[in-house]
């Protein structure tokens, strides 16, 4: 199904002339793609898909990706305290006495308790190797203990890119770009400011006006939490590889990165609790660099925004489902989140948004029709050879068949997923009505059911 632009047009239009964006550029990621790009430009202009912005806070989730390879590779552990690499890091630590050490995995997942700071961080990018060392032996505030609640700490990606350095004797920013940046093509994309004259200025609205902003430093420590710049165009790619990583299957897996740990990132490490964008609250949690959401209707998202003096940013996409939106501004702080929320709801009103689940396993599937049809016409045999031992013993095979004997015989319409080894049979029954079996599959093989529920 093709997508009308129309809509997203005048959303964004609408959008960026009431937050006061002097220009937005956005882009659909589908099947794999950048398939729709546009832009709004309100300051007027002329910017598109291959504009330069900087990205903020959306560069964790490149450090992050580069952590992973070189976990992969074997050169350091997500689970060891941070002074493993560095022993300085030792006395860093929650101020209560029982508080574990700070690991890599906490430094990753925003677990290790250190303060959000984000109005002091977005302004020291350029932190020196000097300057870090002054601020931990003097010690660091934390607003939870260690390991125990989400805490956004952008010194945290600073902490581990020092991490990184000392594990294996090259800057994170350096990995980033020889093993993520250059293999995906994502040319454009750079750790300073472009040589050219295509990257938009830093803004802010500041009494009725646009003003330009103060630049925000450039490429230092504390650069790993946000100091990427890039395009819709680059990020396109970034969004098509991550969500590449779903569903789990066999075959190729080229990388960069594998696609295990591509989900690993996409998987929640630590709850962050509920969140409310558009009028929609839905609880979410943070992996490795990426938040992830469950909302009712458009189900699992994943998403990473970015804030800095002079730009707003974000990406979000359905893992798996291959459709993500990209909106990039240059103004301070701009609520791209929102935009990008508001971007997929216009899809999913056009109806290309694709169900979380496309179809049941085979397996599933088969077990499915298999109890349908023993339920239709009881068998115990039949029974033996479909069910686990407990099934029995839960419930007589007797007290089963006779449970269903209003019901049949059933027609099988279709078969939902729940997961891999669970499903819905949904079923009309002979007067119409509509009858649901879930169907749990057993631990072992060769596949057999263990539970089934009629309703």
């Amino acid at each position: 199904m093709s997508i009308d632009r129309a809509p997203l047009d005048d959303l964004i239009a609408g959008y960026a002339a009431e937050h006061h964006c002097p220009t937005v550029a956005w882009g659909v990621v589908r099947d794999g793609a950048l398939t729709l790009t546009g832009s709004a430009c309100p300051a007027g202009g002329d910017v598109d898909e291959h504009s330069v912005y900087r990205i903020a806070s959306m560069t964790k989730s490149f450090s992050a990706a580069a952590t992973l390879l070189l976990r992969d590779d074997g050169l350091l552990r997500l689970d060891d305290p941070i002074a493993t690499y560095d022993a300085s890091l030792h006395a860093l630590r929650s101020p209560t006495a029982d508080a574990p050490p700070i690991t890599v995995r906490d430094l990753l997942a925003m677990s290790s308790g250190l303060v959000t700071d984000d109005p002091w961080a977005d302004r020291h990018l350029d932190l020196t190797d000097e300057e870090f060392d002054r601020i931990v032996a003097g010690g660091c505030a934390f607003g939870e203990p260690t390991g125990a609640e989400y805490e956004y700490s952008n010194f945290g990606f600073a902490m581990l890119g020092r991490v990184v350095e000392r594990a294996t004797g090259r800057r994170i920013q350096d990995v980033v770009t020889e093993r993520l940046l250059r293999p995906l093509g994502m040319d454009a994309s750079t750790w300073t400011q472009p040589g050219h004259d295509r990257w938009l200025r830093p803004m802010r609205w500041l009494d009725d006006a646009w003003v330009e902003e103060r630049p925000t430093p450039g490429d230092g420590l504390i650069a790993p939490m946000g100091g990427i710049w890039t395009t819709v165009s680059d990020l396109a790619r970034w969004v098509a590889w991550l969500d590449d990583a779903f569903p789990a299957r066999d075959g190729a897996d080229t990388g960069p990165l594998s696609r295990a740990s591509r989900r690993e990132m996409q998987t929640v490490q630590t709850y962050t609790g509920w969140r409310t964008l558009r009028g929609v609250r839905a609880p979410a949690g943070y992996g490795y660099g990426l938040r992830i959401q469950f909302e009712d209707e458009l189900g699992t998202q994943v998403t990473h925004s970015g804030g800095f003096p002079g730009y707003g940013s974000t990406m979000r996409w359905l893992p798996g489902r291959r459709l993500g939106v990209i909106a990039l501004s240059n103004v301070t702080y701009a609520p791209m989140t929102e935009l990008a929320a508001r971007m997929l709801d216009v899809l999913h009103g056009q109806g290309v948004v694709p169900p979380e689940r496309r179809s049941a396993t085979p397996a599933v599937e088969h077990a499915a029709e298999r109890l349908v049809a023993l339920l239709n016409d009881w068998s115990d045999d039949a029974a033996d050879a479909l069910f686990t031992d407990n099934v029995a013993w839960d419930d007589s095979y007797e007290r089963r068949r006779r449970a269903v004997a209003d019901l049949v015989p059933l027609t099988l319409d279709r078969v939902e997923p729940i997961n891999d080894a669970r499903g819905r049979a949904i079923c009309t029954t002979p007067t119409g009505a509509r009858a649901t079996i879930t169907v749990t599959l057993g631990v072992a093989l060769p596949v057999r059911i263990q539970d089934y529920d009629v309703r």
